[in-house]
């Protein structure tokens, strides 16, 4: 969901000026979680070759879009956990002090 990242950018820069002959992914959800297919394409249109190593099955529609909401749902829990604990900490730190002023 986050297409800002650093690593990505400098990808799409080394694949957009012809320096990658070929890419090479462990899994394809390794490159993004959602949006690779864009970034295959842009590979295909560039002429750089992409290796998959542990390729799936093909999958039918159901079985994707199962997967991905799947995914939806980790990425938003796992943000609204790291919200909590954030929260949590930061009152257990205003305690902290309070109690020491006592």
């Amino acid at each position: 969901m986050n297409y800002k990242k650093k690593g990505l950018i400098r990808l799409i820069k080394l694949i957009t000026t012809y320096q990658v002959e070929r890419f090479i992914l462990t899994h394809k959800d390794r490159l993004l979680r959602f949006g690779s297919d864009l970034i295959f394409t842009l590979c295909e249109q560039l002429g750089t070759e992409v290796i998959i190593i542990n390729r799936s099955e093909d999958s039918t529609f159901e079985e994707d879009l199962a997967a991905d909401v799947l995914e939806i749902i980790t990425v938003f829990s796992a943000r609204l956990y790291g919200l909590r604990s954030h929260k949590s900490k930061r009152i257990v730190e205003e305690l902290k002090e309070v109690a020491a002023r006592l």
